[in-house]
């Protein structure tokens, strides 16, 4: 499979993928072994993440910038997370019947994914999706979030860029949008800034213009900053990538760029150190019986949260040293 993936095999990327994202334990022996050989072949792309408010129109914008970012002689994958059905736990929209053209381009690999209820706005295993999409030679990865919320942060601890899309007239000034987001995007577009709504997008993009000199005072090379664009119409949206390779180039020449991944990958080395414990306590022989029975309490307001869950840890580390 990894030689498969290597040469560039579609069909062997996408099995990878769905092996991935499995949560069978030897799906993940397997998974883990294929990271093993993919991960010297990654790391070489640009992790561009798209985040916005519903309706405000990532796929279209993601597929106009995808197509003009192929026209720059550039592989593009994009890796949209979607929201997960309660029934199937599968992706509920889908976006590759809503990028048709990309979708049929042969430089270009679209991917939904369930988030699987993971808050943060991506789903669980994001971050080795880009590590074997990098490794079939895709240089530019788009990942789009499933929809502004508060907890949708951990978009920055997975790509080197944060874009923010935004809808003229969504609210009051700022209201159409968490402060929190804001501070955290390297770029603001302004999408739908044509029609009726061009006077409106420009104005949006003088009230944000203003937000981010509020919110993020000025210092390094790159000013946050905020553009308006039209994905239905095609404008603005190569300025937006000339952007967004101004950006690149900035921080790859200052190190920030890799200085980035760094920290990205000590994270995830965490995270997956949480999952693994997590699983561990929740299914270890020793612990089930008393995990029953302290549900039981919490469930009917007998005993608190916080001192079930030391009860249980305190359990699971007896048992880890017997044996």
């Amino acid at each position: 499979m990894a030689e498969a993936i290597l040469a560039g095999r579609r069909r062997e990327l996408a099995r990878a993928i769905t092996m991935i994202e499995s949560t069978r334990p030897d799906h993940r022996m397997s998974a883990a072994a294929l990271m093993d050989r993919l991960q010297p072949h990654s790391g070489q792309s640009f992790r561009l993440g798209i985040s916005g408010v519903p309706g405000v129109g990532k796929s279209t914008f993601i597929e106009a910038l995808g197509l003009h970012i192929i026209e720059q002689g550039h592989r593009v994958a994009v890796l949209a997370v979607d929201p997960s059905s309660p029934k199937s736990g599968g992706s509920i929209l889908g976006d590759r019947t809503r990028m048709e053209m990309l979708s049929r381009h042969r430089d270009a690999f679209i991917r939904p994914s369930p988030s699987g209820g993971t808050l943060g706005g991506v789903a669980r295993r994001t971050h080795e999706v880009i590590v074997v999409t990098e490794a079939a030679g895709f240089d530019v990865i788009l990942v789009e979030t499933v929809g502004v919320g508060q907890s949708e942060t951990a978009i920055v601890d997975l790509t080197d860029m944060l874009l923010l899309l935004l809808a003229p007239g969504a609210g009051d000034d700022l209201q159409g949008i968490k402060k929190g987001i804001i501070e955290l995007a390297d770029l603001i577009a302004v999408n739908k800034a044509d029609g009726d709504l061009l006077a409106a997008a420009e104005r949006a993009k003088r009230d944000y213009s203003m937000a981010l000199h509020l919110l993020r005072p000025q210092s390094g090379a790159w000013q946050p900053r905020v553009m308006a664009c039209s994905a239905m119409e095609g404008t603005g949206v190569s300025d937006v990538w000339d952007a967004v390779r101004e950006f690149q180039n900035l921080r790859a020449e200052s190190g920030q760029l890799l200085a980035r991944r760094e920290k990205q990958a000590i994270a995830w080395m965490w995270d997956e150190i949480s999952e693994a414990l997590l699983h561990d306590v929740r299914h270890h022989t020793g612990t089930q019986s008393l995990v029953f029975d302290l549900e039981r309490d919490v469930r009917d307001g007998k005993l608190g949260a916080t001192a079930a869950a030391q009860q249980i840890l305190r359990q699971f580390l007896r048992n880890s040293d017997k044996s």
